[in-house]
């Protein structure tokens, strides 16, 4: 890395090894619930917060170019702040690490979902940690709004955003394509209220001991007609092989192929996240593909919300569903199904960074395009205030005999995460242990009831 000789120096901080690295990305893989609004709020408690090995600044422009992707914009800040500290392979590995464990995890789920059904402990288990997966996201929600509104246009954008999202369900892609040309237009004729607060003074605070800061130059930057090319081709001979193996080696090609063509699409379509692409993946699979029923996704969509990683690996869920059904009970092949669904779920998102994070840091010092992301981010609060609503909804609202029921339990221990975590300051990882236990405790006491 390079530094303009002129600007605060971070000299500070040294570079993290790479095995440092690894292992933080490992850890994470296993502690990111909370959907993304959890996990981005983690990877910046560590990264920024803690370690302090890059700034709020290139943090959040990283962030801003994310949320403009189709996929997990989690996954894909990960991979992308893996890059920036080491390159392709620190890029691979971080976005790799992040989903790894949650396959395992999600793997055996499915596995003892089909074999042995719903297990009431286990039940129990995961209804005292979805209120705490709430309180996680509500926390998760206040830090990155601190940090991304920073003026009165930002928060109008934001409560905006909600609204579209919330109550007019207008598609997430429409609200950030809104987003960008608010942000043009008010370029051009109130530039004025793009600034930010304190701007200088709160750019000379940010970026003092950080090891990637604002004047910050990483290697081999810029655009480069060869680099593209060269990942391109790469990408589109990794999304061919498994083909050749599904030919060979397994029965019924008919049926991979369909599988693989679907996800595929389906990994090119997910702008706003996995609840933006499971309607249509539900349509699709159970509807038309019949390769589970309705209940089994409900589940899955469960399993998903509890276990770690991206919420979009419920798809992975569907995955191993379609190969279990379709080949009457096999569980080798719903283990290959998921795999193949997760590999080509995941496989676009390696190419979106890798080739697009080269480009996009040249851009961070661009005062208009940080404006025009700084509006995007603003407007994406919006959307993960919307999603913590519907978490909360989800967890605390129910219905009982027709009618509208709250599960009080629930509602506390929402409210007590949050005081545990934001007031008390206890760990995310020992609390999410007592409030699986929780959980148990009110299965034992005869409260609860799967």
């Amino acid at each position: 890395m390079q530094s303009d000789p002129g600007a605060t120096s971070a000299t500070a901080i040294q570079k993290p090894s790479f095995k440092e690295a690894f292992l933080f990305w490992l850890k994470l893989g296993f502690i990111s619930f909370g959907g993304p609004a959890g996990q981005i709020g983690i990877m910046h408690e560590f990264i920024v917060e803690q370690k302090k090995w890059v700034s709020d600044s290139r943090f959040l422009h990283a962030l801003n170019y994310c949320m403009l992707l189709p996929g997990p914009e989690a996954q894909q800040l990960a991979t992308y702040i893996g890059w920036l500290l080491h390159g392709v392979r620190g890029g691979l590995v971080a976005g790799i690490l992040f989903v790894l464990p949650s396959v395992f995890i999600l793997l055996g789920l499915s596995m003892v979902y089909v074999t042995y059904g719903t297990i009431p402990w286990v039940a129990a288990l995961f209804y005292g940690l979805k209120p705490a997966v709430v309180a996680i996201v509500a926390l998760a929600l206040i830090k990155i709004g601190k940090k991304a509104l920073v003026n009165w246009l930002h928060y109008v954008l934001a409560l905006l955003s909600f609204i579209l999202i919330y109550f007019l369900d207008v598609p997430f892609p429409l609200i950030i394509l809104g987003a960008m040309v608010v942000a043009v237009v008010m370029l051009k004729f109130s530039p004025g209220s793009l600034q930010h607060r304190n701007a200088e003074e709160k750019e000379a605070s940010d970026e003092s001991g950080y090891y990637i800061n604002a004047a910050t130059v990483a290697p081999e930057t810029g655009f480069s007609w060869k680099r593209i090319a060269t990942q391109i081709a790469a990408a589109l001979l990794l999304w061919a092989l498994p083909f050749l193996l599904f030919y060979t080696l397994l029965q019924d090609f008919s049926f991979w192929n369909k599988l693989t063509m679907f996800f595929t699409k389906a990994a090119l379509v997910t702008f706003g996240g996995a609840y933006a692409v499971l309607p249509y993946v539900a349509q699709v699979t159970v509807e038309k593909f019949n390769w589970l029923s309705n209940y089994q996704m409900i589940d899955g969509l469960a399993l998903g919300e509890t276990t770690p990683g991206p919420l979009i690996m419920v798809l992975a869920f569907v995955g191993f569903m379609a190969g279990y059904n379709h080949f009457a009970g096999s569980l080798l092949m719903g283990t290959v199904g998921l795999l193949t669904t997760t590999y080509y779920t995941f496989l676009p998102c390696f190419l979106f960074i890798l080739a697009g994070a080269p480009i996009i840091e040249r851009t961070h010092s661009n005062a208009s395009i940080k404006a025009v992301l700084s509006i995007v981010t603003a407007a994406v609060v919006g959307v993960i205030l919307n999603l913590t609503v519907y978490f909360g909804q989800a967890v605390v609202l129910g219905k009982a005999g027709g009618m509208l029921s709250v599960d009080y339990f629930s509602l506390a221990w929402i409210i007590v995460s949050i005081f545990a975590m934001y007031r008390f300051k206890v760990g995310m990882i020992p609390w999410i242990g007592v409030s699986a236990l929780a959980g148990l405790v009110m299965y034992l006491f005869g409260y609860y009831q799967p």
